[in-house]
C-alpha cells in the first residue's frame, strides 16, 4: 500500500503548490515532506518537482505520475464506496458552476430534482460564459464540455457530444453550400470566443484528413445561444454542441453542413477538485447527474433527447 500512499501523497503536493502547505495538512515538518518527496523522486528515478522557497512547478513526468495518480486514486475511491455499508448523509453547501446555455436548460431542472431528493444540501450555482478556475473559486463541482486542461481535477464523463456546422436553409439559399472545409473561408460565419479555442479557427477531421480553417466572421459573441439565434436568422454558418442544435435539426430550422467533417469532441464532464475523502454532497451529485444522463440517454439519442 505504500505506493498508493504515495499517490496520494504527491496529488496533495501538487494541490497545495508548496511544501509547508502540504506539511499544515499532513501534520509533519516541512522538511519531513521534502525527505518523503525525495525519497519518492529516488525510487522512481525522475524529478516530478522543481522547487523553490514559496512555490513548486510539476515536471513532464510529474504530471504523466499526476495524471495516472488521479485515475487509480479514483478507481480505489469507487470501489471503496461500492463495498461500504453506509454512506454519510448527504447536506451543507454544494457550490455548483456551468456554463450559461447548458446550465439553464439542463442543470438548473437536474438541480431541482436533485434537492428535493436530498433536502439537507442547499446549492449555490454560479453560471458563467466560460469555465472558471474550480480550485481558485472553491467550486465543489463544475460541468465541462471537451478536454480538460488541469490534471489536479478529477473527470467523470457524463455524455457523448459533438459540435456541428449548421446554417439555416435561408443562408444556404442565398450563400449555396460549402462542399469543402476550403469553402468555410469565403462564407460568413458565426464565431463564439471560447477561452481555449483560437478565435475564428475551426478545426475539422474527416478519417485520416484533417483542415484547419480560418473563418470570416459577419458575427461573434461570448454566448452561444446568441450566435444560435443569429444563425437562424440566416446570418452565417455557426459551429455548436448537438444538444443546441438536435430540436432545429429536427423541425428543419437549420441544415447541418460539410457532415462528412468531423469537429473536435466536446463530451460533457463532470469536474470535482479533491480525489479522496470527497464529501457526500459531491458524490451524491455527481452520482445524481451521471445517472440522469444515462437515463436520457437509454430513453433515446442525442439527436431526438427531449430534457
Amino acid at each position: 500500500m505504500d505506493g498508493v500512499s504515495d499517490l496520494a501523497f504527491f496529488s496533495l503536493l501538487v494541490r497545495h503548490g508548496n511544501l509547508s502547505a502540504a506539511a499544515r495538512e499532513l501534520g509533519i515538518t516541512p522538511p519531513a515532506v521534502s525527505t518523503r518527496l525525495a525519497n519518492l523522486e529516488r525510487r522512481l528515478g525522475v524529478r516530478l518537482l522543481n522547487r523553490t522557497t514559496r512555490r513548486v512547478s510539476v515536471t513532464h513526468e510529474g504530471e504523466v505520475y499526476l495524471a495516472g495518480s488521479g485515475r487509480i486514486l479514483a478507481e480505489l475511491e469507487a470501489l471503496e464506496r461500492s463495498v461500504a455499508s453506509t454512506r454519510a448523509q448527504p447536506k451543507g453547501l454544494l457550490r455548483l458552476n456551468a456554463t450559461f446555455g447548458f446550465g439553464r436548460t439542463h442543470i438548473v431542472p437536474a438541480v431541482s430534482d436533485f434537492v428535493r431528493q436530498y433536502p439537507e444540501v442547499e446549492v449555490q450555482m454560479h453560471l458563467t460564459d466560460r469555465p472558471i478556475n474550480l480550485l481558485d473559486e472553491r467550486f465543489d463541482v463544475g460541468v465541462r464540455f471537451g478536454e480538460m486542461p488541469d490534471a489536479r481535477l478529477t473527470a467523470r464523463k457524463l455524455a457523448s457530444n459533438r459540435r456541428l456546422l449548421c446554417a439555416s436553409p435561408r443562408y444556404l439559399q442565398a450563400h449555396g453550400e460549402p462542399r469543402t472545409p476550403g469553402d468555410l473561408a469565403r462564407h460568413r460565419c458565426i464565431v463564439v470566443r471560447e477561452d481555449n479555442m483560437a478565435y475564428g479557427t475551426w478545426h475539422l477531421r474527416s478519417g485520416q484528413r484533417s483542415e484547419t480553417v480560418k473563418v470570416r466572421s459577419a458575427l461573434s459573441s461570448n454566448d452561444g445561444q446568441s450566435a444560435l439565434q443569429w444563425a437562424l436568422s440566416g446570418h452565417g454558418i455557426v459551429m455548436r454542441s448537438e444538444w443546441e442544435t438536435a430540436a432545429h435539426l429536427r423541425t428543419g430550422q437549420l441544415r447541418e453542413v460539410l457532415p462528412d467533417w468531423a469537429t473536435p469532441p466536446a463530451d460533457i464532464y463532470a469536474l470535482y477538485p479533491e480525489r479522496l475523502n470527497l464529501p457526500a454532497k459531491t458524490i451524491a451529485f455527481v452520482d445524481f447527474l451521471s445517472q440522469r444522463f444515462k437515463d436520457h440517454l437509454q430513453r433515446s439519442a442525442w439527436n431526438a433527447m427531449v430534457w
